[in-house]
């Protein structure tokens, strides 16, 4: 890293802190101590006219962090999955945080297809109207391809954003590292972890063919799902600064008004939006994380058109299997199951006493039972069990903190198409049918099949093996000689009894 250009950048980023008003938030968040407050902000006092002031419309915090430009913008709206890092007001008030910046200019968008395709823009599209959507990396123009007429949509990565991003990101490393030194109190929140996670996620999103394949992945994974389309990439025309996606012709589905005019029933589509979120992250571990209103539509037929796939979560098998056994506990008020999944996952430490963490469960979920039917929220039960666990000793869990984000956002989805929705009676079929085929009888053969499977491999290697172990063992005077067939003959009988256990056990099942 730069050492003098990093410090003018953190003087720089400080001073915009502290002249919009969002230093003594920021320190808040951190909870700095006082003597860690008086000096960094008396070293940020002096220079804030040194500081971009932004737009007075905006929260301090979100004000600064939009002024200072994409990789802030961007740094912002990552912190705002994160209200374990950054505290559940101030990652609520970045929720908000525009995304939408000035575009540049259409000619320079067609010269980076040109670049990146090999080919003129007026070539290969017989339409390329203005941006469409200005966004901290790309934005996006609605296009129609020359050779057959369709309508798409091209993303195209803003000029040198690359070389931009990677300034910033040395700058906040260097942050990281001062704030570390700084304020001791902090690295219980890993910043330089955080910026590390940042880094990677950027990186990712800096590549269009990433997000290609996330929408490949996430089309396969969901063709057969009623009432939802994912646009289809098109890969001859896409590349590392450009994506060429179907175009998603449909009602915004932030629009009620249109909605009704357009005769669509609300009620459906907002329990739908639900029920495909939870599908996606249980049954497929790969669910769209960014699920809010922009990036959703309506279409004539009433299927839900989902795009922008820059963020994507991911949760392996076994974590699939603790949260639906997590929720399904709540549900159906179990708080000793609850309690004791906890433990079994090692989410909890082992000494710890598993009556007084269910009753502290029993103290989150018997609240929200309680409420009125267009109160329950499950994204307030997981905010409050993550509180629960946290003082319980549970380290905190990157992907089930992102879960937690994306259910408060498709929730807000869900209750601002239907208020009155009840959150737990829309979702119990969907954890129920994942409990069922996951964790029951089916499951546990599936499982048994899976690890024969998987041992069978092994079978040809056998015989190797045996002589492997007798030639090893013959070069050893002082082994038994007599011993070694006796073994050998174990090995090797395991083997056989190996590969008639798997041709039963898969001729049974399938």
């Amino acid at each position: 890293m730069r050492g003098p250009h990093n410090i003018w950048r953190l003087i720089r980023t400080g001073a915009t802190f502290e002249r919009n008003g969002a230093m003594p938030i920021l320190l808040d968040a951190v909870d700095a101590p006082p003597l860690a407050r008086v000096v960094l902000r008396s070293l940020a006092w002096p220079f804030q006219w040194l500081g971009l002031k932004g737009d007075p419309k905006l929260t301090p915090v979100t004000r600064a962090l939009n002024v200072l430009g994409p990789a802030y913008i961007k740094f912002g709206q990552v912190l705002s999955t994160r209200p374990d890092i950054a505290g559940e007001d101030l990652a609520k008030q970045l929720r908000v945080l525009q995304d939408k910046l000035p575009p540049f200019s259409t000619e320079l968008a067609k010269k980076s297809v040109e670049d990146e395709l090999g080919r003129p823009a007026d070539e290969l599209f017989s339409e390329f109207g203005e941006a469409v959507a200005a966004a901290s990396i790309a934005q996006v123009h609605r296009a129609r391809l020359a050779a057959t007429g369709q309508e798409v949509a091209v993303k195209v990565l803003r000029p040198s954003i690359e070389r931009a991003f990677r300034k910033d990101i040395d700058a906040f490393y260097f942050a990281a590292g001062v704030l570390e030194i700084l304020l001791p109190g902090t690295r219980r929140l890993r910043p330089t972890e955080v910026i590390e996670h940042f880094d990677k996620g950027v990186t990712g999103e800096l590549d269009l063919r990433l997000e290609s394949a996330a929408a490949s992945e996430f089309g396969a994974n969901t063709i057969d799902d009623e009432m939802f389309q994912v646009p289809e990439p098109n890969w001859e025309l896409s590349g590392r600064r450009v994506m060429v996606l179907d175009w998603a012709e449909g009602t915004a589905i932030g629009d009620n008004d249109a909605l009704d005019a357009a005769g669509h029933d609300r009620q459906i589509i907002a329990a739908r939006v639900l029920q495909l979120f939870l599908s996606h992250a249980l049954r497929d571990g790969y669910f769209h994380a960014d699920m809010h209103q922009g990036n959703m539509k309506i279409a004539e037929n009433g299927d839900i058109i989902a795009y922008d796939f820059g963020i994507m979560g991911r949760i392996d098998e076994y974590t699939r299997r603790v949260y639906a056994e997590i929720l399904y506990g709540f549900i159906t008020r179990d708080y000793r199951r609850v309690a004791e999944v906890h433990f079994e996952a090692g989410y909890v430490p082992a000494d710890r006493d598993v009556e007084e963490f269910a009753n502290a469960l029993r103290a989150v979920g018997e609240p929200i039972f309680g409420m009125d039917a267009s109160s329950i929220s499950m994204g307030r039960l997981l905010h409050y069990l993550f509180e629960v666990t946290e003082r319980f000793g549970m380290e905190t869990r990157t992907e089930l903190i992102l879960l937690q984000r994306t259910m408060v956002v498709v929730e807000g989805v869900a209750r601002s198409l239907d208020p009155r929705i009840n959150i737990w009676q829309v979702a119990k079929p969907i954890v129920e049918g994942y409990i069922k085929e996951n964790l029951g009888p089916k499951a546990l053969m599936a499982d048994l099949v899976r690890t024969v499977r998987v041992l069978s491999r092994f079978g040809p290697l056998l015989p190797r093996m045996a002589e492997d172990a007798l030639i090893a063992r013959s070069q050893k005077p002082e082994a038994p000689p007599k011993a070694q067939p006796v073994k050998v003959g174990l090995v090797f009988g395991a083997g056989v009894a190996l590969a008639f256990a798997v041709q039963w056990i898969w001729v049974a099942v399938t």
